[in-house]
């Protein structure tokens, strides 16, 4: 059990399943994508792990960028979504492939996809490391999902809670 600010924490994957779903997630998307040479975008702050990662087992051509977005304050979505940084390149007629850390409500997702769309891209995707299907909430497909949890709140492996636990090689999840 770890401690976190007010909260405490008990463990819920481990750095090896964390690892195999990655090499899941590359290999699917290599074979998805032959050889186009796609442009990666990593949704801060939480994916740096997971996009650092991925990145090391990608052996194709590739691009990687980031947006820093931000809906939580605390333990909870404020189901707003706010673009801190955004991209500053012409992605027209280009692969993109959003690599998120986690799916939960999927408002983020949303406003991504409404940002690529303007954009005039050829494909885009989303793939993410934690999926929660009981919150998800909106009709956009995830086209690469690493692991599905249950509706529980984790830290851990880019994932913080009020900033801290993001450092953690493993995951854990809020204790009941």
């Amino acid at each position: 059990m770890i401690q976190l600010h007010d909260k405490q924490f008990v463990p819920f994957i481990s750095a090896k399943e964390i690892d195999f779903a990655v090499t899941k997630l590359v290999t699917e998307i290599e074979d998805d994508f032959g050889d186009d040479t796609p442009i990666f975008i990593g949704v801060l702050n939480g994916a740096f792990m997971v996009v650092a990662d991925f990145l090391k087992k990608y052996k194709k051509p590739c691009e990687v960028s980031f947006v820093k977005m931000a809906s939580y304050e605390g333990t909870e979505s404020t189901n707003t979504v706010n673009q801190l940084i955004g991209i500053n390149q012409d992605l027209s007629g280009r692969s993109v492939i959003i690599i998120e850390d986690i799916v939960d409500t999927g408002n983020t997702i949303e406003e991504l996809k409404a940002i690529f769309k303007a954009q005039n891209v050829k494909h885009f995707k989303i793939a993410t490391l934690f999926f929660k299907p009981e919150a998800y909430k909106k009709d956009i497909k995830i086209d690469y999902i690493g692991i599905r949890i249950p509706n529980k709140f984790i830290v851990g492996y880019g994932l913080d809670y009020d900033g801290l636990g993001r450092n953690l090689g493993e995951v854990y999840k809020l204790a009941e």
